[in-house]
């Protein structure tokens, strides 16, 4: 069913969120919807939810005029949107959540066996049929989270389906689920917007490519003609060109992982890294990416192994002790393990180094102002007031808030964990421009990352576990994108075709 917007605006006081978006997105076709954090995407996004009325301006579905006042009328239209934060209850079943508020019933019972049933029937035409539902979803990995989220929106037929980032946490086998799961809802009629980051992707799935820039919109092209220079022309203009530093072969021993353990995910890990260099690991969604961070950063408990720190073994400490020997980590999950949403953007700069900050056990506002006004300078976080909640923030300027808060912590060692995650691509640079100026003052990192032609662009070396060891290893001329992703499919280390250039 065609979506018409007429004028579309929406102000906060002063602040344009979105201005006068006009546009048409047919039907039976997929809509790539693309721009910077604080563009407009998540406003109209809200508005096509019923969680916000627009200022002015009208929506037209199918030719006729439509308003959602409440989720309720969006759904009641036919327009479901999937957020990139999960919404599913993590305590029930698969069954129960994809058909949360509609359970079949004989008389006053519920029917489990009819629920099971049709759980069942929409997973096997998603093509995952690995996924059992009665199996909890707390069980599952964030990647089949997303899948069972996708699912759930297809159980409503939609006739306008948004999906905000819906690849930012599948693996490559899912994504490929996923867009199959799309054509045949394209197939169907329906019109789909498609909120994404991940340019790269685009060519594979969507027929349309629309910009919004600064809240109004930028332009509109047919995915034949959109390259990535046409895209990110719409998005921002011309980019200046990174301050990469050259590549540095070595270096002074920093931190050494020997023969590290921590079933199931990794059997024998190791490597060492030198101090001011940016190490990249990546791998497979459940390769063990996210579990060697926690068992470098004292975060999970290891079977076997050593952490060693300058030549000194730390692997008794725990994770207060590691903290304080310089070692930090930024989550891939800010919103729930990176930020206090509710609270200031000053105190969400300020948690890791507090133990610093107090004099005599105590602090204070005036105490720790400096350090939240240093990042905030230094790290260019667009704020006009520290004091505002850091959820008023977008997505880019709160990953940013995560790392200052790590770097007013003084660490040596900084881990992060998929750090342009929903982030757009200008954001996403800056916050790699914010690695490498550290590593010029001797701050060495790890990045991890689902984004190979990041890790490619942003790490001066890359390791790739699979199978629970590292598989591979690529430096200098040898960080190609497509010899990382070829070296991550592989399935075992005896087929691996290995390789590192200096």
């Amino acid at each position: 069913m065609d979506l018409h917007l007429e004028g579309l605006t929406r102000h906060y006081g002063a602040v344009r969120a979105l201005h006068n978006f006009t546009h048409s997105f047919a039907s039976g076709q997929v809509h790539a919807l693309i721009g910077k954090n604080g563009s407009g995407k998540s406003t109209f996004i809200k508005m096509m939810a019923g969680a916000t009325s627009p200022t002015s301006g009208r929506i037209r579905l199918g030719g006729r005029p439509v308003q959602f006042r409440s989720p309720q009328d969006a759904l009641a239209e036919g327009v479901v949107t999937v957020y990139q934060e999960l919404s599913l209850v993590p305590g029930l079943s698969v069954a129960e959540n994809i058909f949360l508020g509609r359970l079949p019933r004989r008389g006053k019972w519920i029917d489990w066996t009819r629920l099971h049933d049709l759980a069942g029937a929409l997973l096997e035409e998603m093509g995952a049929t690995d996924i059992d539902p009665r199996q909890s979803v707390e069980s599952l990995s964030v990647g089949r989270q997303q899948l069972v989220e996708i699912v759930k929106a297809s159980s409503l037929s939609p006739k306008v389906l948004l999906l905000d980032e819906p690849t930012s946490a599948l693996a490559a086998a899912e994504v490929e689920r996923l867009f199959a799961l799309i054509r045949r809802l394209k197939a169907k009629g329906v019109t789909i917007l498609y909120i994404s980051h991940r340019l790269a992707e685009l060519p594979r799935i969507v027929d349309t490519v629309t910009t919004l820039r600064d809240g109004a919109f930028a332009g509109s092209l047919p995915m034949a003609e959109a390259g990535p220079r046409e895209i990110l022309g719409m998005m921002f203009g011309n980019l200046a060109p990174l301050d990469r530093p050259a590549h540095r072969a070595g270096g002074e021993l920093l931190l050494e992982v020997q023969g590290l353990r921590i079933e199931p995910w990794l059997r024998d890990v190791s490597f060492r890294l030198c101090k001011g260099e940016v190490l990249g690991i990546a791998g497979m969604l459940g390769s063990g990416r996210t579990e060697l961070l926690h068992g470098i950063f004292g975060a999970r408990p290891i079977d076997a192994g050593r952490v060693l720190l300058d030549g000194r073994d730390i692997t008794s400490y725990g994770l207060p002790g590691r903290k304080a020997e310089g070692l930090a980590y930024a989550s891939e999950d800010r919103k729930h393990a990176g930020l206090v949403l509710d609270h200031s953007i000053h105190a969400n700069l300020v948690t890791a180094p507090l133990r610093k900050i107090a004099k005599w056990g105590l602090t204070w506002l005036g105490l720790e102002r400096p350090h939240a006004e240093r990042q905030v300078a230094g790290l260019q976080i667009k704020v006009s007031d520290l004091m505002l909640p850091v959820n008023s923030l977008s997505g880019g300027n709160q990953q940013k808030v995560v790392v200052g808060n790590w770097l007013n912590s003084g660490p040596r060692v900084l881990l992060l964990d998929e750090p342009g995650r929903g982030v757009d691509v200008q954001a996403k640079r800056q916050i790699y421009q914010i690695i490498w100026d550290q590593a010029a003052r001797g701050l060495s990192s790890i990045v991890v990352s689902t984004e190979l032609e990041d890790l490619a662009e942003c790490c001066d070396r890359v390791l790739v576990l699979r199978d629970g060891r590292i598989a591979a290893e690529f430096s200098g001329k040898g960080l190609d994108p497509k010899a990382l992703y070829a070296a991550t499919m592989m399935t075992s280390p005896e087929t691996s075709a290995e390789r590192s250039a200096p």
